[in-house]
């Protein structure tokens, strides 16, 4: 594998490591009921907002087609103001333990550079763990970003492949990288330049005259050969190959061996994968990319594994299966075209991801070819949401929950069926896939990554038994800490017997909106929010600058430029092709809005140190908290209420936007820049306000501060308000001496949860820490 790559790998750890046996809140497990409550199928859909449905009544001028997705939406209910978090870490830590990110220092999507401090603490009461109280058997499979990365080290995965199966569930079929992998652009051909085949194939002919081919060998994993040509429903050659799991030798025929210059070992995007598996009794497997078994589209797989599982569940036992599809996430690459419509726009035209529209515009203005690369950008995402949508309607039918019609519609009658199907987004859509056109209008520069409306308005969908008078459309708030409890309800678990009182949960029920149409809002404000996590100062690499030119903003999260590349970024780190940067790259955005100052280019915005969002429903409040760039040095430490360093000077800027939202069809009202009703340093002045504004904002400054003393809580927990308290119970006692004990022997007493002192070791030091505080109780905020 090339250096590139290498280092690609060791920085696509957007993980969590999570996990641990025996914590002091495992509930206890019962038999199950003597009626079977009803089986849960949960769905996560990757980077995909409201905006790219026709359902809410958006999709811009070209949707994609997804009519799985919109006949579970008349079969059941929708959702229109659901929040997850700008991330999806953050929004899936969530989903499983019910609470808020600050709550659990689950800020943002965890890479190699984080501590295990930032990822679910094995000692939480997880979503699977509360469901085993009721007999239900739980699997994950597909991508869910909840374990930390086995690559470089292990930095902050103190159980391994044992991580899930930790955390409570029974079977884990998935994996530990947050994202696909970038598109192999040597087409899987060591000694072929980077770059040569930009979709991930071998082009046919007409394509790149130099580089394509019609005609070649189709070498598969398992060493067999297939030759394949041009022709009939056959377009391109190389494509097909990929398709089928191969790689394409252009021009050649098959030998009785396959050729040393093909890596079955390198990625591919959607095409291949590392899966990790884990069962109930805590065995594990890795399956690499060179595998049979792991070559193959995304979608595809993560459906056939799902559908694997739930068949083998006996008659009579309950069961929840959460399923997390990649797409739509980044890179954009072409799906089979077996799972498209033959008249879907784009289906067969590799043009979508080939460079040959940069000759068409040769000579013609940058802005042109940046038009182009956005209209393809879009209709690639409409290709993987359309591939994906067939997919969840395939599972739905092969778990026999639906029927096909004759005309290939689905017919969905949940109600005769004992399993609830819930459906969400993880976070808004991402910069260049945003529906921005009419209906809809949504908006790209605050998308993905940001705490206002585009980043964090997603579909939530829900069909089963438990609901009456399907096809309703519900208003109310909820959130996607709700889920936890709605999962519960379903269930019969008892969260008030297993969660404990002195941290409650910031999740909110939700069954009533299943079962009483007529169910007033539950909740009265929605919150969102994203931070930075704790990093690690064991880990030698360190994130650097990247700058997404379509958002026009710079952020430090990648420690590596291939990421960079992959999110369609420019990198100033270690290695930019950027005139003038340093070898070693700048070290934060100040420095590239320094650079770009210089040399006469637009500056960019800061991507915000820490971000939250609150929402009665037609006002809406935001607060950044933002570096002022005064220094070129190191990003500072955060103090999360005052903005302030160590000496108590001022280091960001915290400032407040009040606005007036609401998700209405076709158009909604968005929290767009330029729209704040009023806007400023928080605490926000908010006296020129209308008297109903006031009062609105009022509530939501409330519950902004609130969330900050919670956060500056819980990132200081270790240090100075419950030292030695690893466990989160409260108390410094000789739980947490086993525990401490337990992962410090674990992982080469890496991170861990008991890394005390926040160095990257799980050491004699933190033992130390615990040793001086025993017996100690500590209250909560």
């Amino acid at each position: 594998m090339p250096a590139p790559r290498q280092a690609l790998a060791a920085s696509l750890a957007l993980l969590l490591a999570a996990c641990s046996g025996g914590g002091a809140g495992d509930p206890a497990p019962a038999p199950p009921p003597a009626a079977q409550p009803p089986n849960i199928l949960f769905i996560v859909l990757d980077d995909l907002g409201v905006d790219q449905l026709t359902s809410y009544g958006y999709g811009g001028a070209a949707p994609p087609r997804m009519p799985n997705l919109a006949a579970i939406a008349r079969a059941g209910l929708q959702f229109r103001n659901a929040w997850a978090m700008p991330t999806c870490t953050p929004t899936r830590a969530s989903f499983f333990t019910g609470r808020y990110p600050s709550s659990t220092n689950v800020l943002n999507a965890v890479v190699s550079t984080d501590l295990a401090n930032s990822t679910i603490s094995p000692y939480e009461v997880t979503l699977p763990r509360l469901l085993k109280t009721r007999g239900y058997r739980s699997a994950l499979i597909g991508k869910m970003h909840l374990t930390g990365t086995d690559l470089g080290g292990a930095p902050n995965l103190p159980y391994g492949h044992q991580t899930l199966w930790k955390l409570g569930w029974d079977h884990f079929d998935g994996y530990l990288d947050g994202a696909p992998y970038p598109i192999d652009t040597r087409a899987g051909r060591t000694g072929t330049p980077e770059g040569t085949y930009p979709c991930g194939f071998v082009p046919n002919a007409s394509i790149d005259p130099t580089h394509g081919a019609d005609a070649g060998a189709c070498y598969l994993a398992t060493g067999s050969c297939t030759q394949i040509v041009r022709g009939g429903a056959i377009t391109t050659p190389g494509r097909t190959c990929m398709e089928r799991g191969g790689l394409f030798e252009p021009h050649q025929a098959c030998r009785s061996s396959v050729p040393a210059h093909l890596d079955f070992a390198a990625q591919n995007g959607y095409y291949t994968a590392e899966w990790i598996q884990s069962d109930a009794e805590g065995n594990t497997r890795k399956i690499g990319a060179a595998d049979p078994a792991a070559r193959g589209y995304r979608s595809t797989l993560e459906t056939d594994r799902a559908i694997a599982w739930a068949r083998q569940q006996p008659v009579g036992q309950p069961w929840m299966l959460s399923l997390g599809y990649s797409a739509i996430h980044a890179p954009l690459q072409l799906p089979p075209v077996a799972l498209l419509s033959e008249d879907t726009p784009g289906r067969n035209d590799n043009l979508v991801c080939y460079p040959r529209s940069d000759g068409e515009n040769e000579g013609v203005r940058a802005s042109l070819n940046a038009a182009a690369d956005l209209v393809d950008a879009h209709l690639v995402t409409n290709l993987m949401a359309e591939a994906m949508d067939a997919e969840i309607g395939r599972l739905l039918v092969e778990l026999g929950l639906a029927a096909r019609r004759a005309d290939g519609s689905l017919d969905y009658q949940p109600e005769k069926t004992n399993t609830v199907v819930v459906v969400m987004g993880d976070n808004g859509t991402y910069v260049n896939s945003v529906k921005f056109t009419a209906p809809g209008r949504f908006d790209p520069t605050r998308a993905k990554g940001f705490a206002y409306q585009t980043g964090v308005a997603v579909p939530l969908l829900v069909a089963g038994p438990l609901v009456r008078q399907p096809g309703r459309e519900v208003p109310h708030l909820v959130n996607a800490t709700d889920l936890y409890r709605l999962f519960a309800e379903i269930a019969g678990a008892d969260v008030e017997a297993n969660i404990d009182p002195a941290r409650p949960l910031d999740g909110q029920p939700m069954r009533a909106y299943l079962e009483h149409p007529e169910q007033a809002s539950i909740r009265t404000v929605n919150f969102t929010e994203m931070g930075t996590n704790l990093r690690n100062p064991a880990v030698a690499v360190t994130p650097q600058p990247c700058v997404i030119e379509a958002a026009s903003t710079c952020f430090s999260i990648f420690p590596y430029k291939a990421l960079c590349d992959d999110q369609g970024g420019v990198w100033y780190g270690e290695g930019s092709t950027q005139p003038g940067v340093p070898a070693a790259g700048y070290g934060n955005c100040c420095q590239v809005q320094q650079y770009r100052a210089a040399r006469g280019q637009g500056a960019v915005d800061i991507l915000p140190h820490a971000q939250k969002a609150a929402s009665d429903g037609q006002y809406k409040l935001v607060r950044l908290s933002r570096n002022q760039c005064a220094s070129s040095g190191p990003d500072p430490i955060m103090d999360w209420v005052h903005g302030r360093d160590a000496a108590g000077e001022p280091v960001f800027d915290v400032t407040d936007e009040l606005y007036r939202v609401d998700m209405a069809t076709p158009n909604p009202t968005l929290d767009r820049q330029g729209t704040a009703l009023a806007a400023g340093r928080s605490p926000l002045d908010a006296a020129g306000l209308s008297a109903q504004a006031r009062q609105a904002h009022a509530v939501l400054q409330a519950e902004l501060d609130r969330r900050d003393v919670v956060a500056s809580y819980n990132q200081r927990y270790d240090s100075v308000h419950c030292p030695g308290d690893g466990n989160r119970d409260g108390v410094v006692d000789q739980r947490d001496l086993d525990h401490w004990r337990e992962l410090s022997q674990l992982n080469g007493g890496q991170s861990s949860w008991y890394d005390l002192n926040h160095d990257g070791r799980t050491d004699a030091a933190d033992r130390a820490i615990i040793e001086r505080h025993l017996g100690r109780r500590c209250a909560a905020p």
